[in-house]
């Protein structure tokens, strides 16, 4: 076996000490109780994979692609098992011994395909309005698809610089990403107005695109690759950067292991990399100018508190901004978005948000406050709330305009009347 698996999986597999910890904080295997659905049992189909010269098994790839990479099981783990990589190796070795079904096989190629490319990403989700009458008909995953489309897509910002507002304390290359501009495209406008309102230029930069998540998580590894290095040779044309925020968690997590994907090409990039609420907490807050004193519960991203192991600085931040912070049960389980999990695997996905949405209703808040466009976009159907991005909380409350999810004009509309505090 030693002469087969690669180095890397095979030291982390040996990390794995069967204790099961990491079975309480696995959404599937709390959703499913298959010992397969859980991390020290996928660990060892990978394992068994990893040491045969035969492809997988279908009931191994299924246990496999059931598995969300939320890594709560990493903030779990008292062996420090590296599951991320574990999971990343597992399905780039699928991708290359595994055939699908054709239909599986035209879905994961249409993914990356459109959604890593904004302006395809446009045009799709246009299409999807247009086929809203024809919902009943179409397959779970296109439905799932479907139900994303918000009713006017965003658009990318184009390359340049913001000017500081307030002194010049440092430059920033803010990461547009693929998915959030279309979809909520003013969470980047509240991050503008906040960070330059605590001092930093912000910019664009030139030829900057997908942060390679999406290709990461579907086995395709040298595309994911192909997007970090383009990334790397955009900032490294950007000027003297202070840091290269995110306010996608799932970008950043991706961002801060690019000295692991690329080697020392992409050290430098990964060590400036911060999402926007970990950025604030270092830098500080701008001034708060009203405090609208509502209550939010927060949803604290699995890419961010589990991938990045960010998780006092935004309930801190939002205490600071005046805000009344309630914490969601069962905080630490996924919303079951999970990047194209929601797309992949629509059934899961669909029980951990109703589950995700029954706990943040049990907190009794205004507003949900939530770090990634994907987990936005997973719950705000479920929700009888209004969902935001803990930035547009933090830039109203320091001088900037009232969240469009608080307003009639809601990209994010729940199902009931929305909040007209403050």
């Amino acid at each position: 076996m030693n002469a087969i698996l690669p180095q890397d999986p095979r030291a982390e597999i040996r990390r794995c000490v069967h204790c099961g910890f990491c079975t309480a904080t696995c959404p599937t295997y709390v959703l499913l109780g298959d010992e397969r659905d859980s991390p020290r049992g996928r660990i060892e189909l990978i394992r068994a994979m990893l040491a045969s010269d035969q492809p997988p098994t279908k009931a191994t790839v299924t246990h496999i692609d059931r598995c969300l990479s939320c890594l709560s099981c990493v903030s779990t783990c008292p062996s420090g098992v590296d599951y991320g990589k574990l999971i990343d190796h597992a399905r780039a070795h699928v991708e290359a011994t595994y055939r699908r079904p054709w239909p599986e096989r035209l879905l994961r190629a249409a993914i990356p395909a459109v959604l890593t490319r904004p302006w395809r990403l446009s045009l799709a989700l246009r299409l999807g309005r247009l086929a809203r009458p024809l919902e009943g008909l179409l397959p779970a995953e296109l439905k799932a698809m479907r139900r994303l489309a918000p009713a006017r897509p965003g658009c990318r910002a184009k390359p340049g610089v913001v000017p500081s507002q307030a002194g010049r304390r440092g430059r920033v290359a803010l990461l547009q990403g693929c998915v959030e501009p279309a979809l909520a495209a003013h969470v980047r406008e509240a991050a503008v107005r906040l960070l330059t309102r605590a001092g930093f230029e912000v910019v664009f930069a030139e030829g900057e695109g997908c942060c390679g998540a999406i290709s990461e998580h579907l086995g395709r590894a040298d595309e994911a690759r192909g997007f970090a290095r383009g990334n790397v040779a955009a900032w490294n044309q950007a000027g003297e950067l202070t840091a290269i925020v995110t306010t996608a968690a799932g970008c950043g997590t991706m961002i801060k292991a690019y000295g692991e994907k690329l080697g020392a090409e992409g050290v430098g990039a990964a060590a400036k990399a911060r999402d926007i609420l970990e950025f604030l907490a270092e830098v500080g807050l701008p001034p708060v100018t009203k405090a609208p004193g509502m209550a939010v519960a927060y949803h604290a991203a699995c890419s961010l508190q589990h991938g990045q192991q960010v998780k006092t600085a935004p309930p801190v931040l939002l205490a600071q901004a005046g805000f009344e912070v309630r914490a969601v049960p069962e905080g630490h389980l996924c919303c079951g978005s999970a990047g194209t999990y929601n797309i992949l695997q629509p059934e899961l996905a669909t029980r951990l948000r109703d589950r995700k949405a029954a706990n943040i209703a049990r907190t009794g808040a205004e507003v949900l406050a939530a770090g990634n466009v994907g987990c936005m976009a997973q719950l705000s159907p479920a929700l009888e709330m209004p969902v935001v991005h803990p930035v547009e909380l933090l830039d109203w409350a320091t001088g900037g305009p009232r969240p469009p999810a608080l307003t009639p004009d809601a990209p994010f509309r729940p199902r009931a009347a929305l909040v007209q505090t403050g």
